[in-house]
């Protein structure tokens, strides 16, 4: 009896065999600097990013819808990943938004578009930003995750300059295994995020 055709797409092998460098540097060079660092024995209690989550919010969507369906399309062109439009939880008079208005819209990235995502923010988006002087450290939420804001998402080379219409500015959330926010910190700073100096932030 003739087997029936598998249904999966075949396996790509050079797909299978990629590994993002930022991960790799994680594996082979971050990984035994945590461990020394904070004295931990045990590999799988390293802290370790979880998931990014990119989030834009639009609350001019509720007057011309068409702003947040450019805004999903350029989120998912990205991120790699198609964005999910997020809606309001509750209604608020004075903003003119009723509980289910489509809001904005949000990308959860985990594995190799996760590390593909840092490795771009990090070595390529960051070092875009006019005036830059590095990033806060105190926008951790004391669970050992990270939050930034990008004013203009034109940061990014992935995005077509001349197909934008207007820029946007959206939220970045690296989530992380840490137990407390010194260990997130001293991760994010290993994988290269430029957070600035205690003296330029007393400054």
């Amino acid at each position: 009896m003739a087997k029936k055709p598998s249904s999966r797409k075949p396996v790509d092998e050079r797909e299978a065999s990629y590994v993002s460098r930022l991960k790799q540097r994680y594996e082979e060079e971050i990984v035994p600097n945590l461990q020394k660092e904070f004295g931990i024995d045990n590999i799988m209690a390293v802290p370790r990013i979880e998931k990014v989550v990119l989030n834009v919010g639009l609350g001019e969507a509720t007057q011309n819808i068409k702003l947040l369906d450019q805004a999903a399309a350029e989120l998912t062109q990205l991120a790699g990943q198609h964005a999910t439009v997020t809606r309001a939880r509750k209604s608020i008079a004075n903003f003119k938004v009723r509980e289910g208005m489509p809001i904005g819209c949000r990308v959860t990235l985990r594995g190799r578009r996760m590390w593909d995502f840092l490795d771009r923010l990090i070595a390529t988006a960051i070092p875009r930003v006019r005036d830059f002087r590095g990033l806060p450290d105190k926008s951790f939420d004391g669970r050992g995750n990270y939050t930034m804001g990008v004013q203009d998402h034109l940061i990014f080379p992935d995005l077509d300059y001349n197909a934008v219409e207007r820029s946007k500015g959206l939220n970045v959330t690296i989530v992380t295994s840490a137990a407390r926010d010194d260990m997130a910190l001293h991760l994010l700073r290993e994988l290269g995020m430029p957070f600035r100096r205690r003296e330029q932030q007393a400054s």
